[in-house]
């Protein structure tokens, strides 16, 4: 097989996913062909040589629906050959357009590919397209769906993660995020949002809130307790998990990924590309792997994506220097660390989604770029990135620096 690299990766700003928030007025076509248009100029592409681009998209209808790819590609002013394509991995989208597109290159079947999402959670929020997977009742009877933060807390409750628990580890990601956002340790990546008139709307992250105290979190209600105990997911959740004698309700908007818009760009190419164009490669792609996990407790996938990628390189846990877990719930991120035995000063060392927001279709690739940058700023090797997804399931992505 041919190798696959990572040429570059950008990523926009992420806004607050209200409508007061920053990019709310951006419309979701134009944020992805920001990153699209920002990873073009710095490369100085032909993006006649560009085969392919792919977008996570989670929420793939109205401003976002037929093929937000391609249409992005040509208002970003691609040339009219390079194709494009979005696919739907709810939180894993935008990492697994990523997989899609090094796969194609280590498969010869193409050059130079563009991996990516996109997600205006402000404009269409979470959803909005719909599916039978919630609506339909006796599907969701017949896979005990209950929604993600119910799932969160069964985590929290089966492994003994306590309020005091998840809401520590969520002050900790936002002192990563105002660490690192100050240092300007995202610059190399973060490209900024701006209007028609080339004025910036956004060049920050916007969600960052360095002075979150426990006590602080403590004042706030837990989330899930109505939609548990009123609408009766916590029975649904009970009947899939009987040794549990009632589910403890933790996690609140402080402890769970924030609600944002955003995009993100990453290019992949064969070695022979980038030599032809005068492109160094940053990171090899050693590996990537998707599980399907049991569908109630949802959220467990990422250890276990990361055993099957690791065991497909011939890695362990040890051979990582750095993870980028997504912070969907402090849970999420808390079992990985226990299940893997991962010491956590190895994982999300920039702070995460709880931080700085999940928008859902490029978050994946987001952290891909955030993984990459800080490898190079600290010189190590090798970095893993996954993600849990909902229906039951985990995407991980394990990269090399050349």
């Amino acid at each position: 097989m041919t190798d696959a690299y990572i040429y570059d990766a950008v990523r926009t700003p992420r806004g607050k996913g209200r409508k007061d928030g920053a990019l709310h007025g951006t419309t979701p076509v134009r944020l992805a062909a920001t990153a699209l248009t920002a990873l073009r100029d710095r490369n100085r592409l032909d993006t006649a040589n560009i085969d392919d681009v792919i977008l996570g998209c989670v929420e793939p209808v109205g401003e976002q629906g037929a093929n937000i790819a391609r249409i992005a590609a040509l208002y970003a002013g691609y040339d009219i050959a390079a194709a494009g394509f979005h696919v739907n991995r709810f939180c894993a989208s935008g990492l697994e357009a990523c997989n899609i597109a090094a796969a194609q290159i280590m498969s010869g079947q193409a050059d130079l590919v563009i991996g990516g999402g996109v997600e205006s959670m402000s404009r269409v929020p979470m959803m909005s397209s719909g599916g039978a997977w919630a609506a339909d009742p006796d599907v969701a009877r017949r896979t005990h769906f209950v929604p993600q933060g119910i799932s969160a807390d069964i985590i929290a409750t089966r492994w003994g993660y306590r309020r005091r628990d998840v809401d520590a580890y969520a002050v900790e990601s936002q002192r990563r995020a105002a660490a690192a956002r100050d240092a300007g340790y995202f610059g190399r990546s973060l490209v900024p949002v701006r209007d028609i008139n080339g004025d910036i709307v956004l060049d920050r992250d916007e969600c960052i809130r360095p002075e979150t105290t426990v006590e602080s979190l403590a004042a706030l209600k837990p989330s899930f307790v109505e939609q548990g105990t009123k609408i009766g997911f916590d029975a649904i959740a009970l009947q899939r998990y009987p040794d549990m004698e009632a589910i403890d309700h933790v996690h609140h908007a402080g402890n769970s990924s924030g609600i944002v818009d955003g995009a993100a760009a990453v290019l992949f190419g064969s070695r022979a590309a980038g030599d032809r164009l005068g492109l160094a490669p940053r990171a090899r792609v050693r590996g990537f792997a998707s599980i399907g996990s049991e569908p109630t407790i949802m959220l467990t996938g990422p250890s276990y994506a990361t055993e099957k990628v690791l065991k497909r390189a011939g890695m362990n846990v040890g051979d990582i220097d750095l993870f980028e877990v997504n912070e969907a719930f402090s849970a999420v991120v808390l079992r990985f660390l226990d299940a893997l035995s991962v010491s956590p000063e190895r994982v999300n060392v920039n702070g995460g989604a709880i931080a700085m927001g999940h928008p859902l279709g490029a978050t994946g690739a987001m952290i891909l770029g955030t993984l990459l940058d800080e490898l190079e700023r600290r010189d190590l090797s090798t970095g893993l990135v996954t993600l849990c997804v909902g229906a039951g399931m985990g995407t991980a992505t394990l990269i090399e620096r050349v």
